[in-house]
């Protein structure tokens, strides 16, 4: 009993280091993993490296393009993306852009078929 008794400290330590340090970092990790794999064309990024940039491409799943500037597009692996700064919305209803494009003037039914987005 008396050596139980000396154990009881070092397991109440891993304990409060597994719900201070562990279990916070693989939360962390798990949401970094589900941003990462949300990434689309349109999103604005920055890298860990304190690049700010928009991805134009979404090459496979170890890499995406970003332009930098205008003319500027670099690879750029996805783990070292380190926050979505604006998220592309998708299109919310396909046949509503549609009609809306049948039903508007020539000029703004081409921006929501580019850009569902916009009003």
């Amino acid at each position: 009993m008396d050596a139980f008794a000396q154990f009881v400290p070092l397991i109440l330590i891993f304990v409060i280091m597994y719900f201070l340090l562990i279990r916070p970092q693989q939360k962390k990790v798990k949401e970094h993993q589900a941003m990462v794999a949300a990434l689309r064309r349109g999103d604005e990024i920055v890298t860990q490296g304190g690049l700010i940039g928009k991805i134009t491409k979404v090459k496979d799943e170890m890499e995406v393009e970003v332009e930098l500037s205008e003319g500027v597009k670099v690879r750029v692996v996805r783990p070292t993306i380190a926050q979505v700064r604006s998220k592309t919305e998708p299109a919310k209803d396909l046949q509503a852009v549609v009609a809306r494009a049948i039903h508007d003037p020539p000029e703004r039914a081409l921006r929501h078929v580019a850009d569902p987005a916009l009003e």
